[in-house]
């Protein structure tokens, strides 16, 4: 049993990160303070004001957990990765958390290469962006491709030169094929340099290259080849006008606003590389109720750029920071150079922070014009499968199951839940299969069904036992409607499950037609046909989608670990630790097998010379199966 007055009092004075979990050991909340005995002490005494929201996480906790560290810099660093892992319920997160591509050139390689490039490595590459969509950066990087020449393979240059023919590319004019050893090391680079200056936003230079070229062409009668220059140097200057100049100094920073209502804001960010606004995007943060704006600030800056592989030399913020010295040491850490966070209140750089909030508002407004639209249609869902089943009770939770397996091996259960017409994602679960052998069904989903309303039984009970908050429980809730991937035998084992537990629950099937798609619901031994263009037709083919996708999703993921654990096995020199350490930090198979000779050295526990016979397994597999 976990004392807490007991552990408050071994609290050190010491900076570090608190983790609250309740008792199901569910992370509630993540922290750091400077000193962890007086900031966690705080949240448990009676006489501190505490918001609302932090009330209900505070009667939630059970238990806790800290990790001192050597600094405040340290605790910050730390707080940013577990709250990005774990997503916790009481912590204000980031919506939308994306990550945008970026453009990366390998200088650390002796021929570099380009591609996109969503996570930043510790190696010598350059990175550009980010870009708003991976569209426009595979545009800018065929394009450079076209003009520079530079290479699309994976082959380790020099060592692989002229152990294969040269590719397409060469024969269609757009690689030189160092491969071949036809263009040197240096003027390769070279190349390679002067496409830089194009992502530095230096567009002059190309744009004289390819109208000389194009001019030269049309002079020898090549009007084909006078066409292609004709179209990259149109490519070049739509480039060139999108990105507007807006700073002189033409230096790289963010500009960072927003807006914000009761429950969520909107947060604009103006992406500003070179001196151009190369794109913007904007951003939902929930859960800020009782947040400052220097809060809300705060907690977007260490979240967005926790997961972004650039930070650029100054962010322009709308809000200045409670801990802008410490954020600012953290992102020059990341950065390797000092960052600067400023907030303009005069000139253009205010202006340009105005811009970012209007931006922000506007969009905060659509938002809000957009969810009314979306819960008047959700709600009215509701509504019309209520009269359908002619229930007296409204319907606030809806669960949907299916299985998934591949003739039985890896089957696993699904679990999707809707409130008010929503997905609620937090609720999910899923359910490996463990007591069913073979491709069954039928015992597979009442294997699945029992274990979920049991779990919800027994936490009920404990909750009631020892009169926590109802909300700790990850099953406690029961839904008002179950819907099962399925016909008359899914339900009946359904209805068999919930009786047999003393549960009483409306229970329906999701007949499907031949493309597999909700043509009807089953409920009470009887088919109820709904209208196509009906708001519950919709919403009944999207839980079906989803508890399907949800199912799929967990069966590939539990087959893909298996079908690499199978492969690497075969590999000399790894063992179960490097196996894990591949898995973890390429996450399929396919991002192993396209890896570098570098870049798969750079994986924790890997050295450059397990790193080549994981290259030449994989490489030197394709060539022996093109040679049986």
């Amino acid at each position: 049993m976990f004392d807490i007055q007991a552990e408050l009092n071994k609290l050190p004075l010491k900076p570090g990160v608190y983790i609250m979990k309740d008792s199901q050991d569910e992370i509630l909340y993540i922290g750091k303070a400077i000193k962890l005995r007086h900031r966690v002490r705080q949240y448990f005494r009676k006489s501190t004001n505490h918001t609302n929201k932090i009330k209900r996480m505070v009667a939630s906790v059970t238990s806790f957990e800290y990790i001192v560290t050597d600094s405040e810099l340290e605790a910050l660093i730390l707080e940013c990765n577990l709250i990005k892992k774990h997503r916790p319920k009481y912590n204000t997160m980031l919506k939308d958390d994306k990550h945008y591509p970026y453009i990366r050139i390998t200088m650390g390689e002796p021929y570099p290469r380009i591609m996109i490039a969503r996570e930043m490595q510790k190696d010598k590459s350059k990175y550009y962006g980010p870009y708003t969509n991976s569209l426009a950066a595979n545009e800018i990087i065929e394009l450079l491709r076209k003009i520079y020449k530079i290479r699309n393979c994976n082959r380790i240059l020099p060592r692989d030169i002229g152990k294969e023919r040269a590719c397409l590319y060469y024969h269609i004019h757009q690689c030189d094929a160092p491969c071949q050893d036809y263009i040197s090391k240096e003027a390769y680079r070279e190349q390679v340099h002067q496409a830089i200056d194009f992502l530095n936003g230096h567009y002059k230079k190309v744009i004289d290259m390819l109208e000389k070229a194009m001019y030269d062409a049309s002079e020898e009668m090549d009007f084909e080849r006078a066409a292609d220059y004709r179209d990259q140097l149109q490519s070049v200057q739509t480039i060139a006008q999108k990105q507007k100049i807006i700073d002189g100094a033409m230096e790289d920073k963010d500009v960072i606003a927003f807006a914000k209502s009761e429950t969520e804001a909107i947060v604009q960010v103006f992406f500003i590389r070179n001196g151009k606004m190369i794109g913007r995007e904007h951003f939902r943060l929930e859960g800020i109720e009782e947040l400052s704006n220097s809060d809300i600030m705060g907690t977007f800056v260490k979240q967005f750029y926790s997961g972004t592989p650039y930070i650029p030399k100054e962010l322009m913020l709308q809000e200045a920071l409670d801990e802008a010295n410490i954020i600012q040491s953290w992102l020059s850490s990341k950065r390797g150079q000092k960052v600067y966070i400023k907030v303009p209140r005069k000139g253009e750089k205010s202006k340009l922070v105005e811009l970012a909030a209007e931006n922000a508002a506007i969009t905060l407004n659509q938002f809000g014009d957009q969810m009314k639209k979306e819960a008047a249609r959700t709600k009215g869902a509701v509504d019309e499968i209520m009269s359908l089943l002619s229930m007296e009770t409204s319907i606030d939770r809806i669960e949907a199951f299916d299985i998934s397996n591949t003739q039985g091996f890896e089957s696993v259960g699904s679990m999707v839940v809707f409130e008010g017409g929503k997905p609620k994602k937090t609720d999910y679960r899923k359910f490996k299969i463990k007591h069913v052998t073979g491709p069954n069904d039928y015992a597979s989903m009442e294997e699945v069904l029992r274990r979920r309303f049991t779990h919800a039984l027994e936490e009920q009970k404990e909750i009631l036992v020892k009169k926590l908050n109802p909300d700790v429980g990850k099953f406690a809730r029961l839904p008002n409607l179950i819907l099962m991937d399925g016909g008359k035998g899914q339900v009946n084992i359904a209805l068999g499950v919930l009786e047999s537990l003393g549960l009483d629950i409306v229970v329906c099937g999701m007949i499907k037609d031949d493309q597999h798609r909700t043509r009807a619901l089953l409920y009470q031994n009887r088919e109820i046909i709904m209208r196509k263009n009906s708001e519950a037709f919709r919403l009944i083919t999207r839980i079906q989608d989803e508890a399907h996708r949800f199912a799929i999703d967990y069966h590939k993921k539990l087959r893909s670990k298996a079908q690499v654990a199978s492969i690497l096995d075969d590999i000399k020199g790894i063992g179960p630790s490097r196996r894990k350490a591949l898995i973890l930090h390429f996450k399929s198979v396919a991002h192993i097998q396209e890896a570098s000779v570098e870049e798969l050295s750079q994986a924790p526990s890997m050295n450059k010379m397990v790193a080549l016979k994981v290259y030449d397994f994989f490489h030197g597999q394709d060539e022996d199966i093109e040679n049986n």
